[in-house]
């Protein structure tokens, strides 16, 4: 179904991998065309309640395809990023949460995606940067604008503007991810955290993912009433009656997303 993609779902995970290990899984134009189709997929799917996107062999991904982009003249290039801007938004907003399972290299493009994922897991063998200056580019898919929001102005700055790569802890330590483990385990803890989210209320979590992405962008007060309207959303569903029924009653429910 996809040239440079893999998808598959088990239970109520969706597992999005980018398979070009021969180039490292570099995003070219066909890579984000087909992570905007499966991603399109994924949000329609009633089944899938969380998702984890990681990539094929030794690599994340290892960046934009340069390839592609040494031909491009400035019209093309700009079009390649508002394409790129689309793709990274879209699964920034769906209301599926999207765990990066980081097993390798996340530079340049890779280390955006990653970014618009919701939270970052990283094997300790990960590489993160943003080298764009160094081939005479800036960042292309969001990389001026997440990476300052999740570890500041200055140290974006600093990443970005000597076109360093950091390691796992280094990124750890900064708030690029959320957490690191050892390479051979990466993929069983991140399968665990998506599990616990899978068994929640998957309305509820939908709800939290929208809030926490909306408000980060809103002041308090402006948040606070996103805030109400989202808690008020739940009680209009059985999960939620039937959910704290359970809870009284000292018992367990299987929540249905309904």
């Amino acid at each position: 179904m996809y040239q440079t993609i893999k998808y598959e779902v088990k239970g109520n995970i969706g597992y999005v991998v980018i398979n070009r290990p021969e180039a490292l899984n570099a995003l070219n134009s066909t890579v984000l065309e087909e992570l905007y189709e499966v991603f399109t997929a994924i949000d329609k799917d009633e089944a899938v309640r969380c998702v984890i996107l990681t990539g094929e062999g030794r690599s994340f991904v290892a960046g934009a395809d340069i390839g592609q982009m040494s031909t491009l003249n400035p019209v093309e290039a700009k079009k390649f990023a508002q394409y790129g801007h689309k793709v990274f938004n879209y699964i920034e907003k769906i209301e599926k949460p999207v765990i990066a399972a980081i097993n390798g290299f996340a530079l340049g493009g890779g280390c955006e995606l990653a970014m618009a994922c919701d939270f970052r897991i990283a094997s300790n063998k990960a590489l993160f940067g943003q080298p764009e200056v160094s081939l005479g580019i800036t960042p292309g898919f969001g990389g001026t604008q997440r990476l300052s929001k999740l570890v500041g102005k200055g140290m974006a700055a600093m990443l970005i503007l000597t076109a360093q790569n950091i390691k796992a802890d280094e990124a750890l330590r900064i708030g690029l991810v959320e957490k690191v483990v050892e390479a051979e385990t990466l993929m069983e803890e991140v399968e665990t955290l998506a599990g616990k989210i899978a068994a929640n209320a998957p309305v509820a979590v939908n709800q939290c993912k929208t809030l926490i992405n909306k408000g980060y962008h809103l002041d308090m007060f402006s948040g606070s009433a996103l805030e109400a309207e989202g808690f008020g959303i739940c009680f209009g569903t059985e999960d939620q009656k039937e959910g704290m029924k359970a809870f009284l009653n000292k018992g367990k429910y299987e929540y249905k997303g309904k």
